[in-house]
């Protein structure tokens, strides 16, 4: 039976002999137990699951760094100390990385969904029935009309700031523009439809 390693020796095989054994060990001690923490702070398996793969990722490319002085007390590569043992210290040590990296896929997947959802509505909305057609020429007479004759780069901005009620940055952000390029275009907009209207 061979004998068992302790966190330190695994991760110094890691970062220095890039040794796939010690890596594997790491990860079979470590991987459930964080995923399990994680899993507590987000509900989304998917996401938990690449950040986990991330955190160990980062430890395998040496991207994140962990070190360990003479008296056995560790830190990260900025030369932060833990309180506990070599054991604690690495699980310590991976759980900031880990907990970085979740939010920074929680922040990234807010937006990104935010956006998606978004473009989706945008979508849907390109796509009028002709009951929707006939209904809004009764409704707003030439504005429907008016509407349909703007170019789409003004249409969607009008739309996002408009209709979707977002401010000129978040329209920015949805549209993939400068924030001046949407309130140019919602002037436009607006002038083209004074003009058609008039």
């Amino acid at each position: 039976m061979s004998e068992t390693r302790s966190d330190g020796e695994l991760l110094r095989a890691v970062a220095e002999d890039a040794d796939r054994r010690a890596f594997e060990e790491l990860y079979r001690r470590y991987a459930p137990w964080l995923t399990a923490r994680m899993r507590s702070r987000c509900a989304d398996a998917g996401i938990v699951d690449d950040v986990v793969q991330e955190t160990f990722l980062a430890v395998w490319r040496g991207t994140a760094r962990y070190r360990e002085d003479a008296a056995g007390a560790a830190g990260t590569s900025s030369g932060t100390r833990g309180a506990h043992g070599a054991r604690g210290d690495a699980a310590g040590w991976l759980w900031r990385i880990a907990s970085r990296r979740l939010i920074d896929a929680l922040r990234g997947a807010g937006a990104r969904g935010r956006l998606r959802q978004a473009l989706a509505r945008l979508r849907h909305r390109d796509e009028v029935s002709a009951e929707e057609r006939v209904l809004a020429g009764v409704e707003h007479g030439d504005l429907a009309g008016a509407l349909v004759r703007l170019s789409p780069e003004l249409r969607a901005v009008l739309q996002a700031t408009v209709v979707d009620g977002l401010t000129t940055r978040e329209a920015a952000v949805l549209l993939g523009i400068p924030p001046g390029t949407v309130k140019t275009r919602a002037m436009r907009a607006r002038k083209q439809l004074r003009e058609a209207l008039a």
